[in-house]
């Protein structure tokens, strides 16, 4: 049966209310927690961007699911290595439950210190040898590594659980599927697209498990839940690779007045109507996506609690 967790948007709120909502996700009976890692927000209006690392080890005392970062970016901004040792870390803390999401990150997030943005092709190759790397220091032995993009100099992990944490890759299109099957323990995207998880499974990907997640706005009038989406995360509407290559909340603030409220009425599970949340699982579900991560917009984290618990769950796990 599919799983069913809830995604933590570090971009809309602080840590505590992150801990917060956490637990209120595990009581609610979401079995699983992602949780996004950014430096930036996308929009100024979502507010928020702490420390992922930090934020998961007040996680780790706070609930008894499974957290996976959503995604982590390896390449740039924090050296492999360091991502390594963190992960180690969230893996000893979390007795087990932490899953390392990697992929090949934004300009939004990865540019703060000076570094070019390289284009679409190398970083998928820094991606490629960033999980090398990690994989290596997953080992416990003291790792020397000289490669095309990244050095480590006799570097050795010492708190390293048995086992280590798996490394699932987030794709989008053929050429990231085709390399999360072939690198990774398993799959994470936010679409059900049909070609980008058969291109995983042709490169390697057969038999491992394959993760999604999107965003729904629970509130009491879907006009009012529009708007939110609207407000707060209309950016998830603009098409293309401008995700990747933008590199300032002002950026998509700008690219993202061309999103409408009806695009978001028409993409986005708006409201308190029992059966367009349940719609949105639909697709992913049908694909035969294992573990589904849906994440509240907005200011209402206890009515959407509520909701899922008594209305979504219960239908979501009788099929």
């Amino acid at each position: 049966m599919t799983r069913i967790g809830y995604f933590l948007a570090s971009e809309e709120h602080g840590p505590r209310e992150l801990v917060r909502q956490a637990r209120m996700a595990e009581e609610a009976g979401f079995e699983g927690l992602w949780i996004s890692d950014h430096f930036h927000p996308w929009l100024d209006e979502q507010g928020q961007s702490p420390f992922v690392w930090s934020t998961i080890g007040a996680l780790s005392g706070a609930v008894s699911i499974p957290v996976t970062t959503a995604v982590t970016c390896p390449t740039v901004r924090i050296h492999p290595a360091i991502i390594a040792q963190a992960a180690a870390t969230s893996q000893a803390l979390l007795d087990g439950r932490f899953r390392l999401g990697l992929g090949s990150g934004e300009a939004l997030n990865e540019h703060v210190t000076g570094a070019p943005w390289p284009g679409a092709a190398e970083r998928l190759e820094m991606l490629e040898e960033a999980v090398e790397v990690i994989r290596k220091l997953f080992t416990g032995e003291q790792v020397t590594h000289r490669g095309t993009h990244y050095t480590v100099e006799t570097a050795r992990i010492y708190t390293l659980p048995d086992p280590p944490p798996p490394i699932f890759v987030s794709a989008f299109g053929a050429k990231s599927a085709g390399l999360a099957g072939r690198i990774s323990d398993g799959l994470m995207t936010t679409m059900p697209n049909a070609d980008v998880i058969q291109d995983f499974r042709n490169a390697g990907g057969h038999g491992k498990p394959i993760m999604a997640g999107f965003k729904a706005c629970w509130a009491q009038d879907e006009a009012q839940a529009v708007k939110t989406v609207h407000r707060l995360w209309r950016n998830e509407q603009v098409p293309g690779e401008a995700g990747q290559l933008l590199p300032t909340p002002r950026h998509f603030d700008q690219i993202s007045e061309l999103v409408t409220e009806d695009m978001i009425r028409q993409n986005v599970p708006c409201g308190p109507d029992v059966d367009r949340h349940l719609e949105a699982f639909r697709p992913f579900i049908e694909a035969g996506f294992d573990e589904i991560y849906v994440c509240q917009i907005g200011p209402e984290p206890e009515g959407f609690f509520d909701f899922y618990s008594r209305e979504v769950l219960p239908r979501l796990r009788q099929g």
